[in-house]
């Protein structure tokens, strides 16, 4: 896209603001206090004759789609069954992607029409199983583009799960007001309770959490006062230090459980959920995604949100709307009390929806990520980006001559239009007096744009979740000057451009494309430039490290773009110290195997690549990583020692005697006497003996593995301060990574998580010649 890969090279890092790690946007929130459902209607009811626009957070449905886009009609279709190779999943995150496993090129082929399997599982043993029943629809669909109105013809599911009602805490556990015990009721020790579990996070010391968490907590004092008639009217005198060791003393007794007590914990949750996590659409069974309703609570939210620390209420039965289809049985709640209402309403997506208490918004529970609706969702979302690309040449030529337009408000539209496009702002939206001051390009304000001679602008603002945007950019002379006009005799907090909205806007764009928004611009202009950057910067005779650089760098360009930053993370500098360390650990395996081959046949050392000593691990360092190695592997000695008593337990069977393990860790504590006396002489032993040919082969691979270590480095640390997540979820057309999977030989695995691989099977698809 023209200007946008000059966009993402003038900006000045993250400004001097506050900068707030943005994991996921849209359909993954990051915070269990986004809500989901944004569109309320005046009367303050939620929209029933057309699908709801939405947030969904991480753990929910998971789909950024618009749900106003139509859904296409579907034909059932008899599912297809396969047996896939099992692997565990990793990485908890859906940034991260699942590793090991290399896919079979592709090259030239196109791919088999099959959805992604799942990864496979470590160990010796390939356990063959059978998948669920997957319906494609993206075969089945008659109509890709839908019509609109029916979403589905049958709908069976089982409602909400809700939270346990509240467990007071011990009798001896009480928080203290001016030093001493207070004798709360059930209602308020559970309020306070969710403060104390955060005295020792920021979020305690902010004062606008602080005052509104002491705001409500009073009123609930109002209502349900302490037993013993102590009057709390300062929060500096509260105490809720006793309550916090006993929540950190009860998560540490969990953490000491056996495996035994986990996997019967676990099997009591999954039983009780267990008719939540499906449901039957048209006949078929499609995972449902948020089921689970929010616990009370205190609300967060994301950057300087003025109701951050408010009390998020209890949700009952009574709060609830069902969707479900006419003539099934309806749900009967798992605690006291009916539904709000039960409707049949066959022109939304949605399962059940409430509004919370605190924004007053709607919360919705949608089928999960990788069900039909949300799929079809997704596809049309980037299939009407990839539309854009017939008419974008002839809207860019509009806006452009519009820059002069003499009419105001056209003039104000096309500049307006020229940063949506050129700098993928967010087209923004008015805020109330209750919500957090965030702009987007319809609504800055004077203050937020400054003009520097010749043709420079300076942005700065809070962009969407309070994440600062600040970038220096220069622009067209005429852009410049209409800046310049815009601001003419107002004051800093008046509307730049006070003769747009985003809703005009809209409207506007409608007339060259049918479903058109401000939106798709951002969508569009995201794949295209990744798409580029890809086509541009990828290697073509390189390792897959050095080819994940590649793709890495392609999104880092995006999210800058985007604005999708983050803070360095806490650990940053601790997680890159333990990746140091383990280039160091790979090094210290070549120098022994290097002093292994050189005692087996000396000629070795006239090999100038095999000679040089390792130049970052001198004696003290080898020294501290022996201890540690020693230290570790002690402990996974002590840790299958007590797993093989717990499954003899299990069987019945006797349990080794503590003898059997004092045997296993002297084993132990030889080995590395051994290692000790090695130190410096320049010998090395292996416990089996190996042929020269074996030992060159093994120092062949560890120096690969070294070279794609210091790779990894290399890309943590360039993108420690950008949340890729963001792009890879919601503004990349997952077709541009599968195709160029295909293309260059690299594991969809090593990018897409397990979660993005059930969101996303449709983009599987594509062959190696697939451009966005």
């Amino acid at each position: 896209m023209p200007g946008a890969t000059k966009a993402t090279t003038t900006r000045n890092g993250n400004g001097n603001g506050k900068v707030k790690k943005e994991d996921t946007e849209d359909d993954y929130a990051g915070s269990d206090d986004e809500p989901i459902g944004k569109k309320r209607m005046p009367n303050g009811k939620p929209k029933t004759k057309a699908p709801a626009k939405k947030k969904v957070k991480k753990e929910e449905s998971g789909s950024d789609a618009e749900d106003d886009e139509p859904v296409a009609k579907k034909k059932a279709r008899a599912p297809k069954k396969k047996s896939v190779k099992v692997e565990s999943d990793a990485e908890d995150s859906d940034d991260q992607p699942v590793k090991k496993k290399a896919q079979k090129k592709a090259a030239g082929k196109k791919a088999k029409k099959e959805a992604p399997a799942s990864p496979k599982k470590k160990g010796k043993a390939k356990e063959e199983v059978e998948e669920d029943e997957v319906y494609r629809w993206w075969e089945a669909q008659e109509d890709p583009n839908g019509d609109g109105t029916e979403k589905w013809q049958t709908l069976v599911h089982s409602g909400v799960i809700f939270p346990p009602p509240y467990d007071p805490l011990p009798k001896g556990v009480k928080m203290k007001y001016n030093g001493k015990s207070v004798n709360l009721p059930p209602a308020a020790e559970e309020v306070a309770g969710f403060y104390a579990a955060m005295i020792e996070t920021d979020h305690a010391q902010d004062k606008t959490f602080n005052k509104n968490f002491f705001d409500d907590f009073k009123k609930v004092l109002k209502e349900h006062p302490p037993l013993d008639g102590t009057k709390m009217t300062n929060l500096d005198m509260c105490d809720f230090r006793p309550m916090f060791e006993h929540f950190a003393a009860e998560k540490e007794r969990k953490k000491s459980l056996t495996t035994a007590e986990k996997k019967e914990l676990k099997k009591q949750k999954d039983d009780l959920e267990e008719s939540y996590i499906t449901c039957l659409l048209d006949g078929r069974k499609e995972k449902v995604g948020n089921f689970r309703v929010e616990p009370p609570g205190l609300f967060r939210g994301r950057g300087e949100h003025p109701k951050k620390g408010a009390l998020k209420y209890r949700v009952r039965p009574e709060d609830i709307t069902l969707n479900i289809g006419k003539g099934v049985p309806i749900p009967v709640p798992n605690m006291p009390g009916k539904w709000k209402a039960v409707q049949h309403d066959q022109s939304v997506t949605w399962l059940a929806n409430w509004q919370e208490n605190v924004n007053g918004n709607y919360k919705y529970v949608f089928l999960a990520a990788g069900s039909s609706l949300k799929g079809q969702s997704d596809m049309m979302k980037f299939e009407k980006a990839r539309e854009l690309k017939k008419h974008v040449d002839r809207i860019r030529a509009d806006y452009n001559a519009d820059l002069r337009n003499k009419v105001m408000a056209d003039r104000q539209r096309a500049t307006a239009m020229y940063f949506i496009d050129r700098l993928a702002l967010r087209a923004g939206n008015e805020k109330g007096e209750d919500e957090a001051d965030t702009v987007g390009c319809c609504s800055l304000r004077c203050e937020h744009v400054t003009l520097e001679q010749p043709n420079f602008i300076v942005f700065d603002f809070l962009g969407k979740d309070s994440i600062r945007y600040y970038n220096r950019v220069v622009v067209d002379q005429q852009v410049f000057k209409n800046v310049r006009i815009f601001k003419e005799a107002k004051e800093d907090d008046d509307n730049l451009f006070d003769r747009v909205t985003t809703s005009l806007m809209n409207k506007h764009l409608a007339s060259y494309m049918k479903g058109l928004t401000a939106k798709v611009f951002r969508t569009y202009n995201a794949s295209i430039t990744f798409q580029e950057q890809l086509d541009e910067g990828t290697p073509k005779n390189a390792s897959v490290q050095e080819k994940l650089n590649a793709y890495n760098s392609a999104n880092r360009m995006v999210a800058i773009l985007c604005n999708h930053q983050r803070a360095a993370p806490k650990t940053h500098d601790q997680s890159m110290g333990k990746l140091m360390d383990r280039v160091r650990g790979l090094k210290y395996e070549r120098m022994k195997l290097r002093h292994v081959l050189f005692n087996t046949d000396p000629k070795f050392k006239k090999q100038k690549k095999l000679a040089e000593d390792e130049s970052d691990i001198d004696d003290d360092w080898i020294e501290a990583h022996e201890e540690e190695m020693k230290t570790k592997e002690i402990e996974k000695t002590e840790k299958k020692f007590a797993k093989d008593n717990e499954k003899l337990a299990e069987d019945g069977k006797p349990a080794m005697k503590d003898k059997e393990l004092k045997e296993k860790i002297d084993v132990v504590n030889e080995d590395f006497k051994r290692l000790k006396k090695e130190r410096g002489t320049g010998r090395a032993t292996l416990k089996r003996d190996r042929p020269v040919e074996k030992l060159v082969e093994q120092i062949d691979k560890l120096e690969e593995r070294i070279r794609t270590s210091k790779l990894q480095l290399e890309d943590r640390e360039a993108g420690k301060e950008v949340s890729l997540g963001t792009s890879k979820i919601n503004y990349l057309d997952p077709r541009i990574t599968a195709a160029w999977c295909k293309e260059h030989d690299v594991p969809i695995e090593k990018i897409f998580s397990k979660t993005l691989l059930v969101k996303f099977p449709w983009a599987m698809e594509v062959d190696t010649e697939w451009k966005f």
